[in-house]
């Protein structure tokens, strides 16, 4: 167990600190850039940074969710998922670059509450570690709709990226449910729901 958390350390690292390589092309690679107004730039990169804080959150949480379940096909969706997740945070941290923008300060902060979160949803078994990434999933892909309806429609790049992540998370919850993941209870999503939330607001701003 120390080692595999000396691995998890390590792997958090990386994350944090080091530049995410996408093993997919990002989504608006032949769209040309368009022209945005200050305030309309400005509101693309705290969006942006939003979603990014949740890659972060979302590596953090398959690291975590991997810990007592790292065998069987439920295993193998957390690995797909947090592979293509890993494109995501690429994808998020290069647009905010281009933007002039930063990525949130909070970031640890954010790494290591999802990680515990993660590590108790895999003791819980792989039942229970399923359902938890169905719904984290289905809660992300509301949450970048929501996003889409916010963004400039003249942000074709920003917009055409955020398609692709949603269509991601919503394929990922979809194979999570078919794998036999379990309906969480109610109070757990709403637990989950209100945790998005103060993140959001919170790495929006710092």
């Amino acid at each position: 167990m120390i080692n595999d958390l000396i691995v998890e350390f390590d792997k958090g690292l990386k994350v944090l600190f080091s530049k995410p390589k996408a093993s997919r092309p990002r989504p608006d690679i032949h769209i040309k850039e368009t022209e945005l107004t200050p305030d309309e730039k400005k509101r693309t990169i705290e969006l942006m940074r939003v979603n990014h804080t949740g890659e972060v959150c979302a590596q953090a949480l398959y690291s975590g969710q991997l810990l007592f379940n790292s065998h069987g096909e439920g295993a193998e969706s957390l690995k797909k998922a947090s592979k293509e997740e890993i494109d995501h945070l690429d994808w998020c941290n290069s647009r905010i670059q281009e933007l002039g923008g930063k990525t949130s300060l909070l970031n640890p902060l954010w790494y290591m509450g999802s990680f515990l979160i993660g590590s108790f949803a895999s003791a819980l078994g792989e039942k229970y570690n399923l359902g938890f990434l169905a719904e984290t999933e289905r809660q992300v892909a509301q949450h970048l709709t929501g996003h889409l309806k916010k963004i400039s429609k003249k942000d074709l790049k920003t917009n055409k990226i955020l398609e692709v992540m949603a269509d991601d998370e919503e394929q990922h919850a979809i194979k999570a449910k078919e794998l036999g993941g379990a309906e969480l209870p109610r109070q757990v999503k709403n637990a989950m729901s209100l945790i998005s939330k103060m993140m959001t607001i919170l790495s929006a701003k710092i």
